[in-house]
């Protein structure tokens, strides 16, 4: 028999709308202006980490079409033709990412706020999850840690400078894994983040790491102090991700460079190429102002608030994958 109900029940749903009206008045308060980005572009993300669901075709155009993983690019595109600092609350689409923590279609705040540092941009992102959960659970002031630091302590790997084969060792990688992950070092270090790394935070505090890698800082400013790292960070409730940010790339020389490295490093994962999204280099090519953006994940914050890991607890309707 088929199963028509929903995942949640409305006690979840309440929760939510309140959960929305606090994170609005927090940007309101903060004068940040709400806007509204289009879901369908002829344009995708080259990130490798992160796939998008294509339309090969429709009745409107003979190339293909995807759905946004993020209102990022469209969002920048706004700041470049002058709009102050604004947020979005909307859907977006990742492909392949369905389980416990992860639906194919989710909800994301994005925000970006104009002349902001990283500290700044970090400060604004932990009052803004506080004001969306407004709870005890986060009782505990948030720790700020270095990503060098924590590799160095959780997996006695040094992140910027470790061979494959060591970041391999470093993962207690057996043959089928080596095999599987490949030789590309920024696969490892993920892997490592994800087994090793977080799941060393504490567990009922929000932990903020800063400083990626260089390589992993597809959209991100390098630090100005240090090239070999980014001005990006993520904030975690216990290993749980809930925030990616940094300081935004505005070089639109650099950022093609970056999509076409990430196109390279896709053709050899034997993954498909994305077409440039050249709206959004044209935009960067004008100017975009000096800016931080951050992106949050409606659902894990809701998953703290309701304190369950699953994210079916949370949402009305599930997608399960099915054969």
């Amino acid at each position: 028999m088929t199963n028509w109900r929903p995942a949640a029940g409305a006690q979840a749903a309440r929760n939510r709308a309140k959960m929305m009206q606090r994170i609005r008045a927090y940007f309101e308060a903060a004068d940040v202006l709400e806007v509204d980005t289009p879901a369908l572009s002829p344009y995708s993300v080259s990130d490798t980490q992160i796939e998008s669901f294509e339309i090969p075709s429709s009745l409107l155009s003979q190339r293909p079409m995807f759905l946004h993983t993020s209102p990022e690019f469209c969002m920048k595109r706004l700041l470049c033709a002058g709009y102050p600092d604004i947020f979005s609350i909307c859907r977006v689409f990742r492909d392949g990412e369905s389980g416990r923590r992860h639906q194919p279609e989710f909800t994301m705040i994005e925000w970006y706020r104009r002349e902001f540092g990283l500290r700044e941009i970090i400060d604004d992102t932990l009052n803004m999850i506080h004001a969306a959960l407004t709870t005890s659970i986060l009782a505990r002031e948030p720790l700020q840690l270095d990503y060098r630091d924590c590799f160095l302590k959780s997996a006695s790997v040094d992140p910027l400078t470790a061979s494959v084969d060591e970041l391999a060792h470093a993962a207690h990688a057996d043959s089928d894994l080596r095999q599987s992950v490949g030789e590309e070092r920024d696969d490892w270090l993920d892997l490592i983040l994800a087994t090793r790394v977080a799941p060393a935070f504490d567990q009922d505090r929000l932990t903020v790491l800063r400083h990626y890698p260089a390589s992993q800082a597809a959209l991100a400013r390098l630090c100005p102090n240090d090239p070999s790292v980014a001005d990006r960070f993520e904030i975690f409730f216990g290993p749980v991700e809930l925030a990616n940010g940094y300081v935004e790339l505005t070089d639109a020389e650099e950022q093609s460079h970056r999509m076409h490295r990430d196109n390279e490093q896709r053709h050899r994962r034997g993954r498909r190429t994305r077409p440039y999204d050249t709206s959004f280099l044209a935009a960067l090519e004008s100017g975009l102002p000096a800016c931080a953006g951050v992106a949050v994940g409606f659902e894990r914050l809701q998953m703290i608030y309701e304190r369950t890991d699953d994210i079916h607890d949370v949402i009305t309707f599930s997608f399960e994958a099915t054969e």
